[in-house]
C-alpha cells in the first residue's frame, strides 16, 4: 500500500518507488532496481553508475546540508526530504535552500512523518509533492492546502510580504 500522495496540490498517483535500507543494511550497497526510484543519497554517491540515470532521484536525511555538497542538484528529477518526526523541521530549511539558493526546479517531495497540519507550510517552502503518513486523510490534506488565501509572510511561493503585495 502506498502512502496518500499529493502532487501540485492534487491527489495523484505516485510513479516513483522509494528505496529504503532495512535496519542495519548499508545504504551504499543497496540493489537499485530499474524504473523510477528514489534512493538514499549515500546510495547515489557510492554507486556511480546511477549518476547517468535520469530515472533516479535521491532522498536526503534532515542532517544533509546540500549547500555544502558540490554537485549539480538541478540534475535530479526528484529530491525527497525526510521528516523523521513532525517536530523536526530541519527539512523545511533544506527545502528553502534547494529552491532559493541552489535553483532546484524539479519535484521536491516531503516523506516520512508528514501530517495534514504541515502541508500548507510545506508547499509555501517549495514542496510540490507530499507523501503523507499512512494514517492521514488525503481529503483533509487537500482542504488544508487552501486554509489561508493570503499569507502574511513572503516565502518561496511568493517572496513579497502581504504589505508589499497589497501596495501594488
Amino acid at each position: 500500500m502506498s502512502n496518500p500522495f499529493i502532487l501540485n496540490q492534487q491527489l495523484a498517483t505516485d510513479d516513483w518507488s522509494l528505496l529504503r535500507p532495512a535496519e542495519g543494511e548499508d545504504a551504499a550497497l543497496l540493489n537499485v532496481p530499474t524504473g523510477q526510484v528514489i534512493v538514499p543519497f549515500a546510495t547515489w554517491q557510492a554507486q556511480t553508475e546511477l549518476h547517468s540515470r535520469t530515472d533516479v532521484g535521491v532522498w536526503l536525511d534532515n542532517t544533509t546540508e546540500p549547500e555544502n555538497i558540490a554537485i549539480d542538484w538541478t540534475a535530479f528529477p526528484v529530491i525527497a526530504l525526510s521528516f523523521p518526526k513532525f517536530t523536526d523541521g530541519r527539512s523545511y530549511s533544506i527545502a528553502y535552500v534547494l529552491r532559493n539558493r541552489l535553483g532546484y526546479k524539479n519535484q521536491l517531495r516531503a516523506i516520512g512523518d508528514v501530517l495534514v497540519d504541515q502541508v500548507f507550510a510545506m508547499t509555501r517552502l517549495g514542496f510540490d509533492a507530499l507523501s503523507l503518513r499512512d494514517d492521514q486523510k488525503i481529503e483533509s490534506a487537500l482542504h488544508a492546502l487552501k486554509t489561508f488565501r493570503t499569507p502574511y509572510q513572503g516565502s518561496t511561493d511568493d517572496t513579497r510580504p502581504f504589505f508589499v503585495r497589497e501596495s501594488v
